[in-house]
C-alpha cells in the first residue's frame, strides 16, 4: 500500500555504493544504467574558512577540504566504481514498477491509517481507499512509511534524537556552475557538502542531470525559529556566507519553490515486534550529511527480508524471529550516528582523517555505506579519542573549532 501517486517529488537524491548490492539482488542495475542517472564517483567537503590550520595534530594534517573516490577501496559485492545521483520522482517510480513486474502487488493512493495487533493470529491493517474506510488481515506488516513513522508513532516507540534537531530548505536550479565553490573542476559530478560559517549549518550540492542541481541548506531548527526572515530570505542569507556559491546561484534559474524538511533525526525504542518490522526512515533517521537515507532504506529491507522469509517458512512471526535484522540495523545506524556526531563536533578532524593514508580506507569504508559489520569501527574509536583530547584542553589549537551541536553526543541516550 503506497500513500502517494507516483511519480512524486522527494528529498534524498544521492546514493552510496552499498546500495548497489540491493540493486543486484533485485536485478535493478540494468534499469539504473538505462535510465542514465548521473554517476557518482565520489564526494567532497569544503569549509567556510577558505584556509587550512597551519598545524599538524598528532601527525595529522588539518585541512579545509577533503574528497574521496569510491573506487579507492575494493568493496565486497560492489564491482562498480560509482553509485548514482537520482531524481527521486523518476527513481522511486522505476523501482515501484520494477517490483510490481517481479510479482509484488502494488496499490497506489492508499492511505494506511493504522494497524491492530491485538489478535496473536494476524494483523488487521486499516486503510482508506477513496472515501471508503477498509481493512485487511495480514500475517506480517512491514512499515516503510518513512518519516511519517506510522507504526512507531501509533505504538509510542518514537524517541526524539537528543542531539540532532535539524531543518532543511531545498530546491532545484538550472544552469548552476557546479565548479563555482571549488578549485576542483574535474569533480562536477561529485556530491559536495559546503559548510557555512553559521553554527552547524551546511549546504548540499547534488547533480540531478547535466543542467539540474539540487541545493539544500541544513541548519539547526532553533536557528530558523529565532530568525524573523521568511524561508526564502533565510535560505539566501545563509548562502551569502559562501559568496562564490551565492553568486553562481544568483546567475542560475530556480526551478522549484523552496521545500522544507523537519523532524530530521529520531530513533525507535522498538523496530520489531510480533508480526511487524520497521524499515528505512520508519525505523531510524539520522542527519543526512553522508547521504545515508536511501542506503539505509535499501539495506534494512535486504536484511529484514531474510528474516521475514525464514519466519514465513516456519509459520512463526514472533519478534524473536527478527533478532538478526534488528541487531544488524541497530549496529549500522549507531555507527552512522556516531560518525556524524564526530563530524559535527570537529569537522576539521574529519578532513584530516580522510586525507591521511593510515585512516583513509577505514573512513572510506564508512562513506561507502559498509557500517553494519563492526560494533565499534576502530577508526571511529580513534576519532572519538582525539575529539576528547581537544575537548579536555581549552588551550588546544583546535579547541575553538569544536562545534556545539554534538557536545554531548556520546553520552548514553537511546
Amino acid at each position: 500500500f503506497e500513500r502517494e501517486l507516483f511519480p512524486r517529488q522527494h528529498v534524498g537524491e544521492s546514493l552510496v555504493p552499498s546500495s548497489t548490492r540491493a540493486f543486484r539482488d533485485l536485478d535493478f542495475l540494468p534499469v539504473m544504467e538505462a535510465s542514465k542517472f548521473p554517476r557518482k564517483y565520489g564526494a567532497a567537503w569544503t569549509s567556510a574558512t577558505g584556509k587550512s590550520f597551519d598545524h599538524d595534530f598528532e601527525d595529522l594534517a588539518v585541512e579545509d577540504y577533503a574528497d574521496v573516490r569510491f573506487d579507492e577501496r575494493a568493496q565486497p559485492g560492489v564491482d562498480l566504481p560509482y553509485t548514482y545521483h537520482v531524481d527521486r520522482g523518476k527513481f522511486d517510480l522505476l523501482l515501484l514498477q520494477h517490483v510490481h513486474e517481479m510479482g509484488a502487488a502494488v496499490y497506489e493512493g492508499i492511505r494506511v491509517n493504522g494497524a491492530d495487533f491485538s489478535d496473536p493470529d494476524g494483523v488487521d491493517v486499516q486503510f482508506t481507499m477513496g472515501k471508503k474506510e477498509m481493512s485487511t488481515r495480514v500475517n506480517m506488516l512491514v512499515d516503510a512509511s518513512g518519516r511519517n513513522t506510522l507504526i512507531g508513532a501509533q505504538q509510542g516507540w518514537k524517541i526524539k534524537d537528543p542531539v540532532f534537531d535539524q531543518y532543511a530548505l531545498h530546491t532545484w536550479f538550472g544552469g548552476y556552475d557546479r565548479a563555482a565553490a571549488t578549485d576542483q573542476p574535474d569533480k562536477d559530478y561529485y556530491i559536495f557538502v559546503h559548510f557555512l560559517p553559521l553554527t552547524n549549518t551546511w549546504v548540499w550540492q547534488i547533480p540531478i542531470s547535466e543542467d539540474l542541481t539540487s541545493i539544500g541548506v541544513v541548519m539547526q531548527k532553533g536557528n530558523f525559529k529565532t530568525s524573523k526572515a521568511s524561508r526564502e530570505q533565510f535560505f539566501w542569507e545563509c548562502l551569502k556566507t559562501r559568496p562564490r556559491i551565492y553568486e553562481a546561484l544568483q546567475r542560475a534559474e530556480q526551478l522549484r519553490p523552496l521545500k522544507a524538511e523537519g523532524d530530521y533525526s529520531y530513533a525507535m525504542s522498538k523496530i520489531v515486534d510480533d508480526r511487524v518490522a520497521l524499515v528505512g526512515d520508519a525505523a531510524r533517521f539520522v542527519d543526512p550529511i553522508f547521504s545515508t537515507g536511501v542506503s539505509i532504506a535499501l539495506n534494512s529491507s535486504r536484511f529484514a527480508s531474510a528474516d521475514i522469509v525464514a519466519a514465513a517458512e516456519a509459520g512463526d512471526y514472533s519478534a524473536s524471529r527478527f533478532t538478526t535484522y534488528e541487531t544488524t540495523i541497530r549496529r549500522g545506524t549507531k555507527n552512522w550516528h556516531e560518525f556524524i556526531s564526530v563530524y559535527y563536533r570537529l569537522n576539521v578532524l574529519f578532513t584530516a582523517f580522510v586525507q591521511d593514508p593510515r585512516y583513509r580506507y577505514d573512513v572510506l569504508k564508512l562513506l561507502q555505506g559498509d557500517v553494519y559489520d563492526d560494533d565499534q569501527p576502530p577508526v571511529l574509536a580513534k576519532m572519538k579519542e582525539m575529539v576528547s583530547k581537544v575537548e579536555r584542553n581549552p588551550k588546544h589549537i583546535l579547541h575553538d573549532a569544536l562545534g556545539d551541536l554534538t557536545s554531548h553526543a556520546f553520552e548514553p541516550s537511546f
